[in-house]
């Protein structure tokens, strides 16, 4: 194999798949990105079989074939190369020459028998889905996402479509986000409901390639649903992801029915102030008390061993007074994420768990249980 390639190129496909190869050994092979050259064109392959990336960029071909190398030292290298054009041969014993300007690499490679295959995808299968949506559908969830790797079934996203509706649920069992769009333009799942779990890393590489859609100021990509994988394309790109198995929580039941009084509150002061306070919160005390009374939220924190805090936020509120705890981690979590100006609180009492959200904006729902103090 022979071919000769434009590095700024080589380097963004190569820097692409760095989050995906197999960085724990488990099995050497998969820390190995594979290297296909073939007709006009070079692809790139990748996986620790749970998520899947291919890649096809422009190459000059003088010799077909096929390889594994490294991912990381390779792409190491051709980050260092000062000069634009980037030569790499492969002999019969797989072994990856490199050469660029007067610099010269030899490192050993694998088989590309020996690497996993790509899956198949029936091009029939996708459908076009509003990149702009799902990306901000990813970035208003993924907070709450579990990181407790024994909790298989919430370590992940719910993704579910009823008709145009898209919805997306994370959870992390003391916090819920859920956020729907509509997408007419889009056919996915408007013959069969879809519900099905996204694991986080997956989700995080489908994360990469909506912002690069943004950049590139396009609007559109194709995405696959199946018993098994979710598959999301755009140009050149490929990600398959294998989907997590297990039984997603009934988040309805978490979302509160009855919760009567409202508080309005500005996005920018509430945020300050809940950062400025949470300053004396430890790892064994996280949560920040929230006093409601009419037009005003007293938040205070207190640590035995630190000190305590208090400040007051003008609010719009008219209700009884009710007085609780939220970890402030929480509620900062989710403000960051929101252009709006004015944050919505809906509470019930101080047992109850608060429900939160950009005001008018309906669509977005985010669940926070009160913390004992």
């Amino acid at each position: 194999m022979k071919f000769v390639i434009d590095k700024p190129v080589f380097l963004k496909t190569l820097q692409r798949v760095q989050g995906i190869v197999e960085k724990r050994n488990t099995m050497p092979i998969l820390s190995n990105v594979f290297l296909e050259a073939q007709k006009d064109s070079l692809t790139l392959i990748a996986t620790d079989l749970e998520v899947y990336i291919k890649d096809s960029v422009k190459a000059n071909i003088f010799q077909e074939g096929a390889v594994s190398v490294n991912a990381r030292k390779l792409f190491e290298i051709i980050k260092e190369l000062y000069d634009e054009k980037v030569e790499i041969s492969v002999n019969k014993e797989n072994k990856v020459t490199i050469k660029s300007g007067k610099a010269r690499f030899n490192i050993m490679g694998l088989s590309s028998a020996d690497y996993p295959a790509f899956p198949l995808m029936d091009e029939t299968s996708f459908n076009s889905v509003n990149s702009d949506k799902l990306k901000e559908m990813i970035e208003k969830t993924a907070f709450a996402v579990s990181t407790d790797e024994t909790r298989y079934n919430i370590n992940g996203f719910l993704f579910e479509t009823d008709g145009p509706i898209l919805r997306l649920v994370a959870t992390d069992g003391h916090r819920l986000a859920l956020i729907e769009k509509k997408d007419e333009e889009s056919s996915i799942g408007k013959e069969n409901k879809i519900k099905v779990l996204l694991p986080k890393k997956g989700v995080a590489e489908f994360k990469k390639l909506l912002d690069e859609s943004e950049e590139e100021k396009t609007s559109g990509v194709m995405l696959a649903i199946t018993q098994k994988n979710a598959v999301i394309k755009k140009g050149n790109t490929t990600i398959n992801i294998r989907l997590l198995e297990g039984e997603f929580p009934d988040y309805r039941k978490v979302i509160p029915k009855d919760n009567n009084q409202t508080v309005i509150a500005d996005k920018n002061t509430l945020l300050s102030s809940l950062k400025r306070v949470s300053i004396l919160s430890t790892d064994k005390i996280k949560g920040v008390k929230f006093k409601f009374i009419k037009n005003k939220l007293e938040l205070s924190c207190e640590s035995p061993d630190i000190g305590d805090a208090t400040e007051e936020v003008d609010i719009e509120y008219s209700g009884e007074t009710i007085e609780t705890a939220f970890n402030a981690r929480y509620i900062i979590d989710m403000i960051e994420t929101t252009d709006n100006q004015k944050i919505k609180i809906e509470l019930k009492d101080n047992l109850n768990s608060g429900v939160f959200r950009p005001e008018g904006a309906n669509e977005y729902t985010y669940v926070i249980m009160p913390m004992r103090l």
